[in-house]
């Protein structure tokens, strides 16, 4: 029956033909073969609509849309006056293959518009064929997922900017299914820009999105991971962790490591590796990368000399055209203290937080009255470790360097005392 209705199609349109140069001669029902096939284009590329035929003398092709002429070809040579302008240099054949029997139709710089039914009509002497193919467009554009923070909440967002069809989009926490909270969607016909949301403010949970293109069979993936927050004290050093997991992680694939901070919803890029290339590039001069770990595929990232600015988010992002992976990482350095304990001739211990400036010292022990009272002091000196007050923070601005020449100064003073 399909191949009877087939031939049906085929006779109803000898008559439109009949007169002009591209007719087809029939030489026997026998000689007629038939085909169909599905072939998957994407959106802005080229794609080829197969087309073969026993090759032979006179050929004659025609490729239509319905009951648009796409391309035609006879006495060996293109025939263009009756193609349609959606057409116009996006089509050609394999010239120098035709008469080995390929009719195949190159197709340029697909749009959603040219999916449909094309047919490749070809007479020869030996007999003559029909081609259908049901062209179909698909679009996916490398999708993203981002990391996003306010002053109130914190948001994963998976954003894709060109999808067609319309995609699958899932979402998981610890490997549950679970709803979007938001969902922006733009592009009522396609391709569609696609937003999708969820809130992930004060969860210490894992997080994935896939996104997946039925028609081109295509699926990505995004995940997120919190490590343990760390502590760490001013001029101290410490390695902030990011070692992708094997489940996603595809060596062998093109990826990107990009570091950055986030503070009050901006991002800072710190430093990038292109697996392409082996290229590292560092933004901060007090971070480094262990190119050794790197050829392990650790991205771990070194950061020395710390300050209290330093404290805040780390974000690793390690992306490929099948996945991103972000790692997160908080940092919290913490204020050092010096105090110095001064023993005066009653027995008596003064404990006093040092400031910056030796100046100001010498006016808190004025203001004491210390100073009268010593005859014979002994200095120890430590550091304690925690957060300035209000008060402290105030009066305590001095750097880490000049802290600890303050404190070396005052206990060499003490022991010239004591000799």
């Amino acid at each position: 029956m399909k191949a009877q209705a087939a031939l049906s199609f085929f006779f109803i349109l000898i008559p439109s033909l009949c007169g002009s140069q591209d007719t087809f001669f029939l030489a026997s029902l026998s000689h007629v073969s038939m085909s169909e096939q599905i072939v998957i284009g994407r959106l802005d590329e080229d794609v080829i609509l197969p087309c073969s035929f026993e090759s032979g003398p006179d050929v004659v092709v025609h490729w239509k849309n319905q009951d648009n002429y796409v391309y035609s070809y006879y006495k060996d040579s293109d025939q263009l006056e009756k193609q349609d302008p959606r057409y116009v240099n996006r089509t050609s054949l394999f010239h120098g293959e035709i008469h080995n029997g390929n009719a195949s139709l190159s197709f340029k710089r697909l749009k959603l518009q040219d999916e449909g039914i094309y047919t490749c009509y070809v007479g020869t002497s030996p007999g003559k064929i029909i081609n259908k193919v049901v062209l179909k467009v698909g679009a996916f554009v490398t999708p993203v997922m981002k990391y996003e923070k306010n002053t109130t909440n914190s948001f994963l967002i998976c954003n894709v900017l060109s999808v067609y069809p319309y995609p699958i989009i899932t979402w998981k926490v610890d490997n549950t299914p679970i709803s979007e909270n938001n969902k922006e969607e733009i592009g009522s016909l396609g391709p569609f820009y696609i937003n999708s949301r969820v809130n992930i403010t004060g969860s210490n949970s894992s997080y994935q999105c896939a996104i997946e293109n039925t028609l081109l069979k295509q699926t990505w993936t995004g995940r997120w991971t919190m490590k343990d927050g760390l502590r760490k004290m001013q001029s101290e050093k410490v390695s902030l962790s990011c070692k992708p997991e094997n489940i996603f992680f595809l060596p062998n694939q093109d990826f990107i490591v990009t570091w950055s901070r986030v503070d009050r919803g901006n991002s800072l890029v710190l430093a990038y590796f292109l697996n392409s290339s082996q290229e590292t590039i560092i933004n901060e001069p007090l971070l480094s990368w262990n190119k050794e770990l790197i050829n392990l595929h650790d991205f771990s990232l070194t950061l020395k000399d710390l300050r209290l600015s330093d404290s805040g988010e780390y974000l690793c992002n390690i992306s490929s055209s099948k996945y991103t992976l972000l790692t997160i990482q908080t940092l919290h350095v913490a204020y050092r203290l010096f105090v110095c304990f001064i023993e005066a001739s009653q027995g008596t211990v003064v404990g006093i937080i040092v400031p910056t400036l030796v100046a100001v010292v010498v006016a808190v022990l004025l203001l004491s009255g210390v100073t009268q009272a010593i005859k014979s002091r002994r200095c120890i000196c430590f550091c304690t470790e925690g957060h300035p007050s209000t008060d402290q923070r105030s009066s305590h601005t001095g750097t880490a360097e000049e802290n600890m020449a303050l404190s070396e100064y005052s206990c060499s003073k003490g022991s010239e005392d004591r000799s």
